[in-house]
Parts: C-alpha cells; structure tokens; sequence
C-alpha cells in the first residue's frame, strides 16, 4: 500500500498528482513531525528541558515513518496521535520523551489540517488565477477541452471563486494556527 497519494473514489477521476500527494498519509504525518519539532524547537529557546541534541534528532526523522508500527501501536491505544508519539519516539530514542510535550492533540491534527488546506488552496488559487475558464484543474482524463465553470471543481461553496474575488484574491495570508506559543499555558 503506497502511503504518499490520498485515496478516494472520486480521486483518480478529479483530483491533480499534487493535491493526491498533499492530502496523502505522509504529508499528514510528515507535518506533525514537523509541528513537534517546531515545538521541540520553540521549548528548547524557552529554556525547557529540552537540548538542541534532542531537536536535531526530530528533525532527521520526519520522512521514515515506520507505518506498520503506528498502525499497531494504534489497535492498541486506540489513538491515531498517541501511535504516531510512539512511533516517531521509536526513530528518535533521545527525543521520545519531549515529542509532544505540553501538547494537546488538536496541536497536530488542526494545525496539520490548517497547512494543508492553506496549501491546497495556495494551489488552487495558482490555478484558477492561471486561466479561470479552462479545463478541470485534474486535467481532464477523458474529457479533454470541456470547460468547468469557476468554482465547480470545489463545489457548490465554490462557485464564486475567480479572479478578483476576495476569497481568491486573498490567498496566500496569514490565518493563524491553533495552539501557538502564547496563552495561558505558554504565559511567564
């Protein structure tokens, strides 16, 4: 089972080679390593038990997801999050301790979310501002030249997006993610 391409029904006939990878079981994971390092990162300058040795180990094996472990750990604990902590402490022993430290799970899962929709979109803009009128951002495997209205490609919520619109023209911003290091829990 190949775990870089999203699976769907509907995928092969719509979706591009892109948004199959973005979407896809590594690039989810492989953000919410990133995010633990990044929080691993963000202690250690806090002056947390933290060591920089720590860090350097987490952000070496953001990519070697061993997916057969997490998938066991998870029939265990019954915790998508939990079994990727394990997993992840098992690549890198020195940091198993401090992954995930202070965090909640919403910490991964919604800011991981957030990346990638803010991602998917960033494309997505690219290729409506790119010819607004043209074929089906998949390329239209089988139906070469038909012509899909703004918007219809991402439903009926979608149907304004075209050049000019603020919902396109607005993209790439800044929207924020949950959980960034200040609030009750990061206060002095």
């Amino acid at each position: 089972m190949s775990h870089d391409v999203y699976e769907s029904p509907l995928a092969g006939r719509y979706a591009s080679p892109y948004m199959l990878h973005l979407f896809s079981p590594d690039m989810r994971f492989q953000t919410w390593r990133r995010l633990w390092t990044a929080l691993a990162r963000a202690q250690h300058q806090l002056g947390l038990p933290v060591t920089e040795e720590q860090v350097r180990q987490l952000e070496q094996h953001i990519t070697d997801i061993d997916y057969d472990t997490a998938r066991q750990r998870e029939r265990e604990v019954r915790h998508d999050v939990m079994a990727h902590v394990y997993t992840y402490g098992k690549a890198t022993p020195l940091a198993a301790g401090i992954i995930h430290l202070g965090a909640t799970s919403c910490y991964v899962t919604d800011n991981a979310d957030l990346i990638l929709y803010r991602d998917g979109l960033v494309y997505l803009r690219g290729q409506l501002l790119a010819d607004p009128l043209s074929t089906s951002p998949a390329g239209d495997r089988g139906q070469a030249g038909r012509p899909v209205a703004p918007g219809s490609a991402v439903g009926p919520g979608g149907a304004g997006l075209c050049p000019g619109q603020p919902a396109v023209s607005g993209l790439p911003g800044h929207h924020g993610h949950r959980g960034q290091l200040h609030g009750p829990v990061w206060r002095r």
